[in-house]
């Protein structure tokens, strides 16, 4: 028994010690993450991703990259994510939704363009108000990954056109079929003039890092299971020898 007792707690200070150097690797692997968006946000932009590579594209690595697109907005083909936003850059806030609307590329494809934030009053006038010039344009803005619906994300509601997750496939179910291929990440607008509807440039860069303070706490249960090994083995030879 006293020597199961030994080799268990030299298995905890193990896999405490392992744990804590594992956090420490995933701190450099997220500060190189960090490094590596915040020189991407002050980047030229770059063409967007032609269609020919959305099969195989790595959105992640594209993340917050400024691209440039050249096409069209298809304005009767809007649709919102809810959303509820807090620290806004602007001036609208709370509840409210993501106007999202395809932009059909000069080159083939169409993308899902986030054109910014609007309060839940105005989610009515933003699905129906179809009208507007359709002409060539070139724009700016972030690419970014798709969103991925949980387990409880409800279904898309098809009749207001709202859904709740900017997952570029659930939105494909909403828009013309004739648009297709839809790409597999959207594109962020950038703020526009202040007091603007949809307000663009509420893009949220935020990365949790946590993992420091994850390593001290197992490194420290490691310290513990230890010094608590060597007082149980110091009481033990005290007994024996009281004895």
């Amino acid at each position: 028994m006293t020597g199961t007792f030994v080799v268990l707690m030299l298995i905890l200070a193990v896999v405490c010690a392992w744990l804590g150097t594992w956090q420490l690797e995933r701190l450099h692997e997220k500060e190189a993450l960090i490094a590596a968006v915040d020189s991407r946000l002050t980047a030229a932009p770059i063409p967007v991703p032609e269609a020919a590579t959305w099969s195989t594209l790595d959105t992640e690595a594209l993340n917050f990259q400024p691209v440039s697109l050249t096409g069209a907005f298809r304005y009767n083909q809007t649709l919102t994510v809810f959303t509820s936003l807090a620290n806004s850059k602007g001036k609208a806030s709370g509840p409210g939704y993501w106007v999202m609307t395809p932009f059909v590329l000069a080159d083939g494809g169409t993308v899902f363009v986030n054109r910014g934030f609007i309060p839940q009053q105005v989610q009515e006038a933003a699905v129906t108000d179809g009208e507007g010039a359709e002409n060539q344009v070139t724009i700016t803005g972030l690419l970014r990954p798709g969103e991925h619906a949980g387990f409880m994300t409800p279904a898309p509601n098809t009749s207001d056109r709202i859904e709740w997750v900017r997952d570029p496939q659930r939105m494909a179910a909403m828009a013309d079929p004739a648009l297709a291929p839809i790409a597999p990440f959207y594109v962020d607008l950038p703020a526009g003039a202040p007091g603007e509807l949809p307000q663009g440039g509420e893009t949220v860069v935020e990365f949790p890092n946590n993992h420091l303070g994850y390593a001290y706490t197992w490194f420290g249960f490691a310290i513990v299971a230890v010094v608590m090994l060597g007082f149980w083995i110091w009481r033990q030879r005290q007994g024996a020898k009281a004895g």
